[in-house]
């Protein structure tokens, strides 16, 4: 993993550099994502738009952004 640009920065549990994390975004909707956990404490990445919501798992510090991977969130599931 490369350095980010400011090192002193420190790194959330998804495992994703801070400059980076802030550019993600939801590839279905394009909403912000924000850093959530599964049951098992396992990193993942929730879309925060109400009517899309989907969250994307993240392996070994890579969110997995396919939209037919994700699964529905809290929200949608109801």
């Amino acid at each position: 993993m490369t350095a980010s640009p400011d090192s002193t920065a420190p790194v959330p549990p998804a495992g994703i550099e801070p400059w980076l994390r802030e550019l993600l975004r939801c590839p279905k909707c394009h909403a912000e994502l924000r850093d959530t956990a599964d049951d098992a404490g396992a990193p993942q990445l929730a879309c925060t738009s109400s009517t899309c919501g989907l969250v994307y798992r993240v392996d070994d510090g890579i969110p997995v952004l396919l939209v037919d991977e994700a699964v529905a969130g809290p929200a949608q599931q109801a």
